[in-house]
């Protein structure tokens, strides 16, 4: 019987991993209604993480109010794994860009806070091990208001609390850890994070990410200076140095916070969902693997999901095809990382909004269309 692997990240702004999957599975079984097909949606730590976890592992989503990145109440969400024992969580669910309109965007008051009050809510369900997607987030405190929510305290020289944001650590004197909760210490932490920014310099959390959260040059300059007092005061308060650690200055250097104020590690997103999918154990026996993203260009093959997921297939000799919704700048360098195939979902000219509305029947109909083909190919090489 042919098994058959769909493993698709989500298309973003279109289609959640766990929609393009079934649009995928319908088109195969259209064409080879025999054929036994695996679904395993994965995502890479961003948007979809959560979901494509939870589908994977029979687990179930809760939701929460929480304080949002601006300090107000916004409804976010997390998961447990089918395991009973791993929550899940994105941060972008609490201290998300999406969640502040353009007009408000300023990273200097902006908080992880609502991200601690996340797992802090994991932490009272008795959960000892949390996976933590950072990507997509709207702040630059450096995780500090992720800290403040699991009990640490930021004073000034005065031994004043700090307000929530990164530019308030620019006024960091102390940390106060007393409080902090110390369920943390018993947490394995894993955080899916696919970039290795430092927290601070020309690579650094400001630097590179502020821009796109509403920063100006000058308002870079003050973020940057605040991570690096922030980053002294912490090394000081833990005993660690993670500064230059590649991927500190992810998530606004929530990507440091994590390392600074927990037992965390960080891994690439989509080695975190492919281990705990368990996918490589599914793969073994598959006669093929269907994958998928947004857009393949070259930063695909800097290991993105689909270069992922076809990385473990290659050791097993299974062929890896690549249906994306479109096909960008250098996409063929993606051959040379263990994918086969490429094909776009796109039949003919049209509009990103007509690819959006319409993305589930275009996945549906190129799965028919790539299927064909290999029907083609069998029927010849049985000649």
């Amino acid at each position: 019987m042919m098994r058959i692997i769909v493993a698709p990240d989500s298309y973003k702004g279109s289609l959640s991993a766990v929609a393009v999957a079934t649009a995928m599975e319908q088109g195969i079984l259209s064409v080879f209604p025999n054929a036994e097909v695996h679904k395993v949606p994965i995502a890479d730590g961003g948007e979809g993480t959560v979901e494509a976890l939870v589908t994977a592992t029979n687990g179930r989503i809760l939701c929460q109010e929480v304080l949002g990145p601006l300090g107000q109440p916004v409804e976010a969400f997390w998961g447990i794994l089918g395991d009973g024992e791993t929550a899940v969580i994105e941060m972008a669910a609490a201290s998300g860009l999406t969640l502040v309109p353009k007009e408000q965007r300023d990273p200097r008051v902006t908080t992880t806070f609502g991200t601690g009050q996340l797992i802090k809510t994991a932490l009272d369900q008795g959960i000892q091990k949390i996976i933590i997607g950072i990507g997509g987030s709207a702040t630059n405190d450096g995780g500090a208001g992720m800290a403040q929510a699991l009990g640490a305290k930021f004073l000034d020289a005065a031994g004043k609390e700090l307000t929530y944001g990164g530019a308030a650590l620019a006024s960091l004197a102390a940390i106060d850890l007393s409080g902090l909760d110390t369920r943390l210490s018993q947490t394995a932490i894993m955080v899916a994070c696919d970039v290795d920014n430092p927290l601070c310099g020309p690579r650094g959390a400001a630097a590179v990410y502020g821009p796109q959260k509403g920063a100006t040059p000058a308002m870079v300059a003050e973020l940057d200076d605040a991570l690096k007092q922030f980053a002294a005061i912490a090394k000081a308060a833990t005993g660690k140095d993670v500064a230059e650690l590649p991927g500190a200055g992810a998530a606004g250097g929530l990507g440091a916070g994590l390392l600074f104020f927990t037992n965390a590690q960080l891994r690439p997103g989509v080695e975190i969902v492919l281990d705990t999918t368990g996918f490589e154990s599914i793969v073994k026996e598959a006669s093929l693997v269907i994958t998928g993203e947004g857009n393949t260009d070259f930063q695909t093959a800097f290991g993105k999901a689909p270069v992922g997921v076809a990385k473990i297939a290659s050791q097993y000799n299974v062929p890896t095809v690549c249906l994306s919704g479109g096909l960008g700048t250098d996409h063929e360098h993606v051959l040379e990382c263990g994918i086969d195939g490429l094909m776009s979902i796109v039949p003919h000219p049209m509009s990103l909004d007509e690819c959006v509305t319409s993305a589930d029947s275009l996945v549906k109909a190129a799965a028919i269309r790539l299927c064909r083909l290999l029907n083609v190919g069998m029927s010849i090489s049985q000649k």
